[in-house]
């Protein structure tokens, strides 16, 4: 059988590291309710760059790590909720950076979710031989649209700007127990709860006779809203269940898995499906740490990591799952 093999992971950063101690100098708020709340310590925000300038930095590495030209690719698919522009797509973006006139470039909006959705649409079309040479990217610019006033500390104090890519391609799968390649994705989404975590505006909901207005701006709609305590519930829960679908469609137990990446929210929410897993936390993987919620690029940027760190090695069981606005959650599991 043909599968799709992740051969290369890039991840991009960018340089300005803003810590909790500076979120203090401008919102209500302090390192330490930051840390206990959320386990992050600081994250990166972009000076000037684009949500496709970050894409573009991290597709040129995972494109060298996969020894791939980038002529190579026949698909771009991109997550993300901070695209350069409402439209066209930043995957159009970053393929006239990367040069690749006429190649297809999908653009995906599952937000937190989007890379395992991405995920599930490139193995799907690999293994239908519809292409061979996928780059999947995870790119987000945060920092231009937060509430960096008082009132948005809830909020703002959560997210970073990132990007990670991996370039997949067809293989052969000899050995279904031991060759490279994805297994199953699973996905989610239950639209009862978009509003639960979510921007208004601009829209052009039946509630609005503009798309955008001074009153809009004015009341702060075109910033994020979270309803903290059902995403935490409906995250922990959620994912959890994902992870084991998956490990029940594949005939496998929590034991054989070698690695967990989850997407990085909050550390408290990854410590509970680890709880709840009855798995140790040092098989998890996290970066919130360092880089806060980056969304669709958090777990991409975690493999980068974990790879530069030795905990990722050709031939390891890893099992990835997200949750997110929509609320749309997922998983994929895969022998890197």
């Amino acid at each position: 059988m043909i599968g799709a093999k992740i051969e290369g992971v890039g991840a991009y950063l960018p340089p300005k590291v803003v810590t909790n101690s500076d979120l203090e100098k401008i919102m209500d708020t302090s390192d330490e309710w930051i840390r206990k709340r959320t386990g992050i310590e600081e994250r990166r925000w972009v000076d000037h760059e684009s949500t496709s300038a970050l894409a573009y930095q991290a597709s040129l590495l995972a494109l060298e790590r996969a020894q791939v030209s980038k002529d190579e690719i026949d698909l771009i698919i991109f997550a993300t909720l901070s695209p350069d522009h409402d439209f066209p797509g930043a995957g159009c973006f970053l393929q006239e950076r990367l040069g690749l006139p006429g190649v297809p470039a999908l653009d995906i909006r599952q937000q937190c979710t989007g890379f395992i959705y991405g995920l599930s649409i490139a193995n799907t079309y690999i293994k239908s031989g519809e292409y061979r040479k996928i780059l999947l990217v995870g790119a987000e610019v945060h920092s231009k649209g937060l509430d960096k006033s008082p009132k948005g500390r809830d909020i703002s104090v959560l997210f970073g700007d990132g990007a990670g890519a991996v370039v997949i391609g067809a293989h052969p799968v000899e050995d279904k127990g031991c060759d490279s390649h994805i297994y199953s994705s699973h996905l989610h989404a239950d639209g009862r709860f978009a509003k639960e975590l979510w921007i208004a505006a601009p829209g052009t909901s039946e509630d609005f006779e503009d798309r955008l207005n001074r009153q809009m701006v004015d009341d702060g709609l075109h910033y994020g809203y979270m309803n903290g305590k059902k995403v935490f519930a409906h995250a922990t829960k959620s994912m959890v269940a994902a992870v084991m679908e998956a490990l029940e469609y594949n005939q496998m137990d929590v034991s054989q898995v070698d690695l967990f990446l989850f997407h990085q929210a909050n550390l408290r929410i990854n410590s509970m499906v680890a709880r709840e897993l009855g798995i140790s936390e040092d098989r998890v993987f996290n970066t919130i740490m360092k880089y806060g919620n980056t969304t669709a690029a958090t777990i991409p940027i975690g493999m980068n990591d974990a790879i530069a760190a030795g905990k990722l090695q050709p031939g390891m069981l890893v099992m990835t799952a997200a949750f997110g606005s929509g609320f749309t959650w997922g998983s994929t599991l895969l022998r890197y």
